[in-house]
């Protein structure tokens, strides 16, 4: 390339704003190391993989001609091409494709990557449904422990209820003491409205909640009449047994 003459109306005429040559530089230097890489991908020589894969696809691509010893064997048998194999045609049409291995990776390598994918999918299912198992067995025990606890406060609230009905109609009876010490409530724990102290209450003494009701429940038919269940004092024994015949809260849920 011949050197511009920067004396020459062609150079005075260019615009000569700061920046813009610069720019127009860059831009022709972009353009020509693109064609160079152009240029230098076309001169380049092919390597061998390359140049055995262009041949190996180009056979796989082509029918199979008169030149092919088994083609040739199948036209003398009556075969035609395009034509399905066997005697009512029901065969393949084209040959089995191949498999190329052109990896570097030993025999039965996909196979055993396969192998692993599948048992890491097969124990991350296994984790989420002992997962789910779990979750399920918690939600049941959560049931049960509300369910149970639901019951033991309606049976000490049955108690409680039991202890007032008892305290109230030994008084009538001008009975100063209970017969047991847990038969009446104390004027000073029946205004506590703490769970935890009624509960401490109820469980004062080496029997359960259940076998204090059960206890006084007997206590408050065979004393006074009265049912704990029907809220009702019956005349006598006689009276109790034929309009209330239950002994227990069962009897009359």
């Amino acid at each position: 390339e011949e050197e511009e003459d920067y004396m020459s109306d062609l150079f005075i005429k260019q615009d000569v704003r700061p920046g813009l040559p610069m720019v127009r530089r860059v831009k022709e230097a972009i353009q020509k190391e693109e064609k160079q890489k152009e240029a230098n991908e076309r001169n380049r020589q092919k390597s061998i993989k390359e140049e055995e894969k262009e041949r190996r696809d180009l056979v796989l691509n082509s029918a199979l001609g008169n030149e092919n010893k088994g083609f040739a064997l199948l036209q003398k048998m009556g075969y035609k091409s395009g034509q399905a194999l066997g005697k009512s045609g029901e065969g393949i049409v084209e040959p089995i494709p191949l498999n190329i291995k052109t990896g570097v990776s030993g025999l039965g390598h996909e196979e055993l990557k396969k192998r692993k994918a599948e048992e890491k999918l097969e124990s991350y299912r296994q984790k989420l449904q002992m997962k789910k198992q779990a979750n399920e067995q918690a939600a049941d025990q959560f049931r049960v422990r509300f369910k149970t606890k639901q019951e033991e406060r309606k049976m000490e609230g049955d108690l409680r209820k039991s202890q007032r009905a008892c305290q109230q109609l030994d008084m009538q009876k001008d009975i100063d003491v209970p017969k047991e010490t847990w038969f009446w409530i104390e004027p000073e724990e029946e205004d506590k409205k703490d769970e935890e102290d009624k509960e401490d209450e109820c469980t004062s003494s080496d029997l359960s909640v259940s076998e204090k009701l059960h206890i006084l429940t007997v206590y408050l038919r065979e004393e006074h009449f009265y049912c704990i269940w029907c809220g009702t004092t019956y005349e006598d024994s006689e009276d109790l047994s034929s309009n209330c015949p239950g002994d227990s809260a069962a009897d009359h849920d």
